[in-house]
């Protein structure tokens, strides 16, 4: 897993505020073909449990604070999204879990494909069997 910081700017005032952005292929490692978010969890509430066989996707936590968990079959990693500026990029094959530190936190996702359930892995043990097989390292 890899920490992404975006490009930030003042505007002309900076009592306006800040401007993030981020190009395709340029400051992320993928075109993204579908963007989602997912807003009005409550703290506590973890959600994700999957991993997926191709998709790659970037996190922002746009507002708020989510811990992710990635786990590649061997280790497991912790990251806090607290801020905008910055996004976690989650590569194919990692098992993924987001916990919600703060009520009302806003996730945003770019994904690398649009939606198609046969990519997912739902089920740890399918997911840990896979990774020992070594389906990611072809």
């Amino acid at each position: 897993m890899e920490n992404i910081a975006f490009r930030s700017r003042f505007t002309n005032n900076p009592d306006e505020g800040r401007l993030c952005f981020f190009e395709a292929n340029k400051h992320i490692p993928f075109a993204f073909k579908r963007v989602y978010y997912t807003y009005g969890v409550k703290e506590g509430i973890i959600r994700g449990h999957h991993a997926h066989k191709a998709l790659e996707q970037l996190l922002i936590c746009v507002y708020g604070a989510i811990e992710i968990m990635c786990d590649d079959g061997e280790k497991k990693e912790y990251t806090v999204l607290d801020d905008p500026a910055k996004g976690l990029y989650v590569v194919r094959g990692i098992w993924r879990t987001m916990k919600w530190l703060k009520d009302d936190s806003v996730l945003l996702v770019l994904a690398s494909e649009y939606y198609d359930e046969s990519d997912y892995i739902r089920d740890y043990d399918e997911f840990i069997r896979l990774a020992k097989e070594g389906y990611w390292k072809r």
